[in-house]
């Protein structure tokens, strides 16, 4: 079930990558419902599309412990 969680929050992201206001709210929801290890994965996730979309840069501070 946690990784079916995890798949659907790259879904939503990868949807909503066109706004970075609205990309950093759903990394915030991300970050309380996701597991450790998750988010991990996630990190990986998000760190290719701030490559592909720079201005989601400044969503990363959200994933600092």
């Amino acid at each position: 079930m946690a990784r079916a969680m995890l798949e659907y929050t790259k879904t939503v992201l990868n949807k909503v990558s066109f706004d970075a206001s609205l990309f950093c709210k759903e990394v915030q929801k991300a970050v309380q419902r996701l597991l450790p290890h998750e988010i991990d994965e996630l990190k990986l996730f998000i760190l290719s599309l701030v490559r592909q979309n720079p201005e989601l840069n400044q969503c990363l501070i959200y994933l600092k412990p």
